[in-house]
């Protein structure tokens, strides 16, 4: 479905890979090849995907140059934020490829991080007419992505990760660039704010399902995603899965789960048993309720738009959201 959206958006498609391209280009090898090993690798590009979608939704199928320049954006932006993940996370691999951080190591990862965001933040202030709207929500999202990065490892350290905390963490970390990336389209056609706000209310979900689809996989893809199974509770994450198989068990039963979960580095064993915990006490089943739910609020939200393949892509996205492998 993902190359058939991107046949659909043609030309428009086309100028924003070679925008991205083209804003990456350097006179050092090193940073070039870098750079072409990392874009060939490009993985799903949902957000400029998505980015283009809204703006031609908004607009009667016409997308902007500042439409163009906003998508790029946006996947400049978001492989900025893995190339940073991949040295907090100590992440060998990443899109069935070698990290840049396991070639050249950490150093190298967050200086070439630091670099697709500074292109990111190029390509929006080459607005003549919107930069200054769209820099202050870009802005917000790096803003929110730092708090949702310390506050997830706050919680790692305490184990006490409740499902507020769940939602604050991955509305920060996921559906803020989501939600900057919609918006954003919409500001580059100069859409009225009614249709603003039903992106960005489509953005929002459609970022907090994708995430907590994400997090059902570390239950159960392993290396289909590029990972093994159970990354996140040996980093102590406390996610969906799990709090919605704590809700179904006693309080001495979830404390001791806790427990494991905050001495899962010394004990690597437990990573088992609290899997097993999870799926015995319908804790998969409740995030896959909780999916379904977000995925159907981000298809609702598009009612509010006028009747478009577009939007039709866009409703098809988030259902997609649910049922991907990877």
């Amino acid at each position: 479905m993902l190359g058939e959206i991107k046949a659909f958006l043609g030309e428009d498609w086309t100028r924003t890979l070679e925008r991205i391209r083209f804003s990456l280009n350097s006179d050092i090898s090193l940073l070039n090849s870098t750079n072409e090993a990392i874009l060939s690798h490009g993985g799903k590009q949902m957000r400029p995907m998505i980015s283009l979608l809204a703006a031609r939704a908004c607009s009667g199928g016409r997308a902007s140059e500042d439409s163009i320049r906003f998508a790029a954006a946006a996947e400049l932006l978001h492989n900025a934020t893995l190339l940073h993940d991949d040295v907090a996370d100590s992440s060998s691999e990443r899109r069935g490829a070698p990290t840049v951080m396991s070639m050249l190591g950490g150093p190298a990862s967050v200086l070439l991080g630091d670099y697709w965001l500074v292109k990111a933040v190029e390509n929006i202030l080459s607005s003549a007419s919107h930069s200054e709207a769209v820099i202050r929500i870009f802005a917000k999202t790096l803003s929110d992505l730092a708090e949702g990065e310390m506050l997830q490892l706050q919680k790692a350290s305490s184990a006490d990760t409740d499902e507020d905390d769940y939602y604050r963490i991955i509305y920060s970390k996921t559906a803020s660039l989501f939600e900057a990336t919609g918006v954003s389209a919409a500001i580059s056609v100069d859409a009225p704010e009614e249709w603003r706000e039903a992106v960005r209310e489509f953005a929002v979900d459609l970022g907090i399902a994708f995430q907590i689809k994400d997090d059902m996989m570390d239950y159960t893809a392993g290396d289909e995603i590029g990972k093994p199974v159970g990354v996140d509770l040996e980093e102590q994450k406390i996610t969906l899965p799990l709090l919605g198989a704590l809700k179904a068990a006693g309080p001495e039963e979830a404390a001791g789960i806790r427990r494991k979960v905050s001495e899962i580095h010394d004990h690597p064993e437990y990573g088992a048993q609290v899997r097993d915990f999870v799926f015995s006490n319908g804790g998969y089943g409740y995030a896959a309720s909780r999916l379904e739910e977000f995925v159907r609020k981000a298809v609702l939200a598009l009612a509010k738009l006028p009747e478009s393949k577009e939007k039709d892509y866009l409703a098809q996205i988030a259902v997609y959201t649910a049922k991907r492998d990877r």
